[in-house]
């Protein structure tokens, strides 16, 4: 009774592994290695029975199992029909159409679990982009990988995205960038691990909401999950932080540099990343602490950039970034012997020192005079 209940047991569960098709792949194995049994005893068979040779019995063999019968051989003895019978017409040829239905239906569920987030991709050398933003998610991603494919450094490098918005899959527009991704929460540790963390180039970890601390709690989560699965080998990462005061909390649990999340701009991620650094720069320009933009309405006639940006460097005036043309064209960082006239210069300034518009036209006028 011990020895039923255990087999029923099985038999229940072998029922349920092929009903829900947990077992897809062992499925097709098994079902090909018993094909190659029946091939093999049948091509034996005919080798015994039948008096051919090992070659026209192997064709002999899979012409009938594949039901093209040419009709060049065929078996005559009693023995060979009804070996043929059992092994081919009975098993092999249903054993077969079953083999080729099972693969078929497993390359459309493979290709369903890729779109959908739900297959294993075991990438190496990639970007991996954690969270997505709450709102407009695929424009953000769209906007972030094409400057990604733009720069010499990453436009060839894989793209894979962990984030639970596309349930459906991703936008056909992502895909045909060559984008994949993983269905699952960001701070899953399974999930995480799916993505293969530590063998990703670099890691961008976004805030879901912009302007919600509770986003800098799931960056730390996340942040310990990966120093947890990479150890001393976790890549470059950039965490985006709300709240200033977080920042040095999340580089303490593994962020090799923060920025506040800035959806206009995904540009100054791929900065980060390109330009380790380069995204201080950039987050100085918009606020007005530390160092920040300044316009000084100057006219200038027919000066060259390296003189005027040497001489206001010199003075402590601040760094010459662009110029404005008389038609009001802004020109950024030309080349150090431009030649140009402008209205009006703009400067990065410090904190500490805001010149005056009078202090720049001097020390400008004064280059001036030295250079006649």
């Amino acid at each position: 009774m011990l020895l039923l209940r255990v087999l029923r047991r099985r038999q229940t569960c072998d029922q349920l592994s092929q009903k829900l098709d947990i077992n897809m792949r062992s499925r097709l194995r098994r079902a090909f290695y018993w094909l190659v049994t029946l091939t093999a005893l049948h091509t034996l068979a005919m080798v015994l029975f039948e008096g051919l040779g090992w070659e026209d019995s192997l064709w002999l063999t899979l012409t009938t199992m594949t039901t093209v019968g040419y009709g060049d051989f065929s078996a005559a003895t009693p023995m060979g029909r009804a070996v043929t019978v059992v092994l081919l017409y009975v098993a092999g040829i249903t054993l077969l159409a079953q083999l080729a239905s099972d693969y078929i239906d497993y390359r459309l569920k493979r290709k369903e679990s890729m779109i959908k987030g739900r297959w294993r991709w075991k990438m190496q050398g990639h970007v991996l982009i954690i969270n997505s933003p709450n709102n407009n998610a695929a424009v953000y991603f769209e906007r972030l990988v094409a400057q990604l494919r733009t720069t010499e450094q990453l436009g060839d490098v894989p793209v894979q995205i962990l984030t639970d918005a596309f349930p459906d899959g991703l936008p056909e527009s992502l895909r045909e960038m060559g984008v994949v991704h993983h269905h699952g929460e960001p701070a899953d540790p399974q999930a995480l691990e799916a993505v293969t963390p530590a063998q990703a180039r670099a890691i961008i970890v976004l805030a879901r909401d912009e302007y919600s601390r509770v986003s800098d709690s799931i960056t730390l989560d996340v942040l310990m999950l990966l120093q947890a699965l990479c150890r001393d080998a976790q890549p470059y990462t950039v965490a985006e932080c709300v709240h200033e005061g977080n920042r040095h909390r999340t580089e303490l649990a593994g962020a090799s540099t923060t920025l506040r999340p800035i959806r206009a701009y995904p540009e100054m991620l791929v900065r980060s990343l390109v330009a380790p650094g380069a995204e201080k720069i950039l987050e100085n320009l918009f606020t007005h602490h530390d160092d920040h933009a300044m316009r000084y309405p100057v006219q200038l006639e027919d000066v060259v950039w390296a003189d005027v940006a040497c001489r206001l460097m010199a003075e402590g005036m601040g760094t010459l970034m662009a110029y404005v043309a008389e038609d009001g064209t802004i020109n950024c960082h030309p080349a150090h012997d431009h030649r140009f006239s402008a209205k009006a210069l703009i400067l990065m300034v410090r904190e500490e020192f805001v010149p005056s518009m009078k202090e720049i036209e001097r020390c400008v006028r004064q280059g001036e005079g030295a250079a006649s």
